[in-house]
């Protein structure tokens, strides 16, 4: 296949904002399944109910779950799957979108993590990005930080380790499949929730009220009422997850991760739609400057590569 069938920008958009509109439609369910589970049970039912689809999706031919680099599949699939575990937390406390606001600074910390850690030079334009992208960070968690408390922090810290997968991705994960790396983040999240809902049963800790049991309720069984909502989010992650994975294959990065930002779009609207969250004017300011500062990284990325610092 030539160059010119594979790069088609408009396939691409449209897989990306295909693949924002389902996790916009499916992540706002989190906090409905944080009625009745831990976000650890989650994890692990999760990660019972993924890996048959990725194995199967491996036996049909399209791609190899086996590691290149097992140490280098390890290491970033903790990093995503601990940021995601942060993103999933805080949507028991808050609307989906103060936490997509959160996840999605991520963009940001990838520039720093990229000039600071890998020693690459950042022109001006990608300084600006950073200082819109954390007045927005202020201004989204400004009216509401107060009254959530420490987990306010959850969502940017969620973005901080998803933009440390990322660059672990670009450093350590180069030539594996996509597969691998889908059912490595599953399996980490897997052992997290395991690991940390065994010590919840150990050491006997009550299960909190309100979002705070999400992070603090141990297993619980039977699961009926949440079925329903698990299968939905597991379906639609590897769904999602597969238009987004394609969208990178047929089009530009540069170019298809601003179509990634159409998620705060979606997600607000199915908050609102389906849920009833509400999202303040200043709220949605603070969004609209995240954003921005993505979309001002992804144009200037395509325009002024980074240079290695000797």
């Amino acid at each position: 296949m030539t160059a010119k069938q594979t790069h088609r920008p408009t396939a691409a958009a449209l897989n990306m904002v295909g693949a924002m509109c389902v996790i916009g439609a499916i992540d706002i369910y989190v906090a409905v399944i944080a009625q009745t589970l831990s976000v650890w049970q989650f994890l692990i039912v999760r990660l019972a109910l993924a890996a048959p689809i990725v194995l199967a999706l491996s036996a049909m031919g399209f791609g190899t779950v086996r590691p290149r680099r097992v140490r280098a599949v390890a290491v970033r699939s903790v990093l995503i799957a601990t940021g995601m575990f942060c993103y999933f937390g805080a949507l028991a406390f808050m609307p989906i979108a103060i936490a997509l606001a959160g996840l999605f600074t991520s963009p940001i910390f990838v520039l720093l993590l990229t000039a600071f850690v890998l020693r690459q030079r950042i022109g001006p334009w990608s300084i600006i990005a950073v200082a819109v992208g954390f007045a927005g960070i202020l201004v989204v968690l400004g009216p509401s930080g107060g009254s959530l408390g420490w987990v306010a922090i959850l969502p940017v810290l969620g973005g901080v380790l998803y933009a440390s997968g990322v660059v672990a991705t670009r450093a350590l994960c180069e030539g594996e499949s996509t597969l691998t790396l889908l059912l490595g983040i599953f399996v980490a999240q897997g052992m997290l929730g395991s690991i940390v809902l065994a010590l919840i049963t150990v050491s006997g800790m009550e299960a909190g009220q309100g979002g705070m049991a999400f992070l603090t309720r141990g297993w619980v069984w039977p699961i009926g009422a949440a079925w329903p909502y698990l299968l939905l989010q597991v379906f639609g992650s590897v769904l999602g997850v597969g238009l987004l994975n394609r969208a990178y294959q047929l089009g530009e990065a540069s170019h298809v991760a601003v179509f990634e930002y159409s998620v705060m779009i979606f997600g607000p609207f199915f908050g609102w739609w389906l849920l009833g969250q509400a999202v303040t004017w200043v709220q949605g300011a603070g969004i609209v400057l995240i954003v921005l500062a993505g979309v001002i990284i992804a144009l200037r990325s395509r325009d002024a590569p980074a240079e290695v610092v000797p």
